[in-house]
């Protein structure tokens, strides 16, 4: 496992999002998630995100030690793996405290709104990188999470690693949060965080040149030539790699975009992933025959 990170790291590899494999019993499976990893680092693919995907929303402190231990040891020489936090301050905090014992160069905060401020983000986001003792991952999700301000502050202070901005939109050229902070902070540092659909325009419009996704975990090799189409500065070939995942994400969107990765991961034959945990559960069977079928196609096309 890769042990150090830098900005220039987020350029040279899509950054995987994926599910956490369990068995029946919802025990993290050792076996699972080596072959899920596998799978992924042989299609190019070696920065490994474990957060919403994963349900780290809904991980046991009690298995959290556990959990990153596997995760380390099973991840290639060269795989970066970047764990999340959180969401809530007293959780991140216990978390923080076994993060520091590890070699994890960074952790990313998992966001809530229910019961945050953007000062009080600010805060957090701070005391728990004096614990943990690294800079930590901001993940911009939601519309008044945090304030340019914060984001700015928080940057200049040496308390970010980098920045996952999920921001839905309608339409995703028009961001003006995205467009502020991509104004005031260093663009190295900005990822677009919402899979293969709306990164060609954050590339092309914002010059966010990296991008989180979780269906490149079933076809990674794909995604990460969409991200050397973009960086090769041939935007037709990425948009044709990237239409090549719009029936999974269409899925994603259409559902639920964890529970459905969870399952096409599993019907597609790449890891057994298990039951979903609670609080999620189990899309009903006529969902999952249609995951199946745009998992295994997109496993196809992969393969082609």
């Amino acid at each position: 496992m890769q042990t150090t990170f830098t900005p220039s790291d987020l350029q040279r590899s899509v950054i995987s999002v994926p599910p956490l494999c369990r068995d029946a019993n919802f025990k993290v499976s050792a076996a699972e998630n080596t072959k899920l990893i596998r799978h992924i680092e042989n299609g190019g693919v070696d920065i490994f995100l474990y957060g919403g995907n994963a349900n780290f929303y809904n991980i046991s402190l009690g298995e959290y030690e556990e959990v990153l231990d596997q995760l380390a040891e099973v991840a290639g020489a060269n795989s970066l793996i970047i764990p999340a936090v959180g969401p809530y301050f007293g959780t991140m905090m216990d978390q923080a405290a076994i993060l520091a014992r590890k070699q994890f160069p960074t952790a990313m905060i998992l966001p809530t709104t229910a019961v945050s401020k953007p000062d009080g983000v600010r805060a957090a986001v701070l005391r728990f990188v004096e614990k943990f003792g690294r800079p930590a991952v901001l993940y911009v999700k939601d519309e008044g999470y945090v304030t340019v301000d914060v984001v700015k502050s928080l940057v200049e202070a040496g308390a970010i690693s980098w920045i996952k901005y999920a921001v839905v939109r309608d339409n995703p050229a028009v961001d003006p949060l995205l467009e502020a902070i991509s104004n005031e902070v260093p663009r190295e540092l900005l990822v677009s965080g919402i899979g293969e659909q709306p990164a060609i325009i954050h590339w092309t419009k914002f010059g966010v040149h990296a991008y989180t996704a979780g269906c490149v975990c079933v076809a990674p090799n794909r995604s990460q030539q969409m991200l050397e189409a973009l960086k090769a500065g041939d935007i037709e070939k990425a948009e044709t790699i990237r239409k090549g995942f719009l029936a999974l994400e269409d899925l994603r969107n259409g559902y639920n975009p964890i529970q459905v990765l969870h399952h096409a991961v599993d019907l597609a034959g790449i890891a057994a992933t298990g039951p979903q945990l609670p609080l999620l559960a189990d899309l009903d069977s006529a969902k999952q025959a249609e995951i199946k079928k745009a998992a295994l196609d997109l496993l196809a096309w992969s393969r082609e």
